[in-house]
């Protein structure tokens, strides 16, 4: 009986502070994309260098901003995180962050992180996965 008491108290704590970790952006909305990009190829050369950056249109949301972190390379929805998708909610690549142009919030390339925020709101950046093989850089939901 005890071990049946325990079994049930360990599932209803993990599923409890499973779902307290989980973060839910309401502004972005969850779209399913694969994109397959040649990092060999002019257009993507900022990728091959750290804290190189590239936009990448026609995926996810508003696009996927690019980031190479330490060799690895970090995707980012492009759409702001803390607004609704608009045709001012793209964000544009600022250096080693990006940038809101409805509120001008600023976010960290590194680690999606707000740097700066205008808005009562303060979500990260959504970040997507990426696989890298060769030359190739898979971008995927």
């Amino acid at each position: 009986m005890i071990k049946r008491i325990s079994l049930i108290l360990f599932i209803f704590l993990f599923n409890f502070c499973e779902k307290q970790d989980e973060n839910i952006n309401p502004f972005i909305p969850d779209v399913s994309f694969e994109k397959t990009i040649n990092l060999s190829l002019p257009n993507y050369d900022n990728l091959n260098y750290n804290g190189g950056s590239y936009f990448l249109q026609n995926v996810g949301v508003k696009g996927v901003i690019l980031f190479n972190l330490n060799n690895s390379i970090l995707a980012w929805e492009a759409s702001c995180p803390n607004e609704k998708p608009s045709n001012c909610s793209t964000m544009e690549i600022q250096g080693l962050q990006a940038e809101c142009q409805c509120n001008f919030n600023l976010y960290s390339l590194a680690n999606g992180q707000p740097l700066k925020i205008n808005t009562s709101n303060s979500y990260p950046m959504v970040a997507y996965f990426t696989q890298k093989s060769g030359n190739s850089l898979r971008i995927y939901n």
